[in-house]
């Protein structure tokens, strides 16, 4: 079985600070990713995994099929369609540049394995502003996007439902999912595989698209939607394994 290579694309933020204290006052920046449960899990598998951060994916990320396939699955979350659509040469110097999410879809349609994590900015997220409605990438998701602010939060916990427990995904993991305490609502496209639910929404969901396979996780892949009680379960790393592989054609 060879070594499955991954990439995560987004999980990457920059946070301002002004402090005041009294007459004065100074800023800090911090940077942050949200991946190490995931690339945790992955490498402890023996997953070949990359991570580009969102302030270098607009310029970084694979603009041709040829770097595309140097990836057997490609996982999108927390990164808005925005960032993929504008390279810096298009942004800044007004010139012509790959749509790279027409690229992800011809690289699904040839065998590619395409997932998206929910979150903020994840199928439509915040005010709506992800955008990946009615784009090539929605066209290969196992589910269709809201064109409005899609996000449910539930601090008080919402319960996850196994639909199909003897789905290769979902081999190995005995006992109750943790609660999330949020997630992207989704619907899901007929004809694809609804794997679980939060609530009455989808949840994970999976489809076949020509010669490759796609998957959506309607939450977060650590805190906060995806709480550290579950991040930290054991069926996690599991269930992220299984699903890169299922993603990879392995399963």
């Amino acid at each position: 079985m060879s070594q499955i290579r991954v990439l995560l694309a987004g999980e990457s933020w920059v946070s301002n600070s002004t402090h005041y204290k009294g007459w004065d006052f100074f800023s800090s920046t911090t940077f942050d990713t949200g991946c190490a449960y995931l690339q945790r899990a992955l490498e402890s598998a023996g997953v070949a995994f990359t991570h580009l951060p969102n302030h270098l994916a607009d310029s970084q990320f694979p603009n041709t099929l040829e770097g595309l396939a140097a990836y057997d699955v490609i996982l999108l979350s927390d990164i808005g369609a925005n960032t993929l659509l504008l390279h810096p040469d298009t942004w800044l110097r007004g010139k012509s540049t790959p749509n790279r999410l027409k690229l992800l879809q011809q690289w699904v349609q040839g065998g590619g394995g395409l997932g998206m994590c929910g979150g903020y900015y994840s199928f439509a997220g915040i005010y709506g502003a992800a955008r990946y409605q009615r784009t090539p990438v929605e066209a290969v998701l196992p589910v269709s996007i809201f064109p409005w602010d899609d996000r449910r939060e539930v601090p008080e916990g919402a319960a996850v439902t196994v639909q199909q427990p003897a789905h290769p995904i979902l081999h190995g993991i005995s006992g109750p999912f943790p609660q999330l305490l949020g997630y992207n609502e989704l619907t899901l496209k007929p004809g694809a595989d609804l794997l679980a639910t939060v609530g009455e929404d989808p949840l994970l969901a999976v489809q076949q698209v020509d010669t490759g396979r796609t998957l959506a996780w309607a939450s977060d892949i650590g805190p906060h939607w995806c709480p550290e009680a579950f991040a930290t379960w054991d069926g996690y790393a599991t269930l992220w394994v299984n699903a890169v592989r299922w993603l990879a054609g392995q399963l």
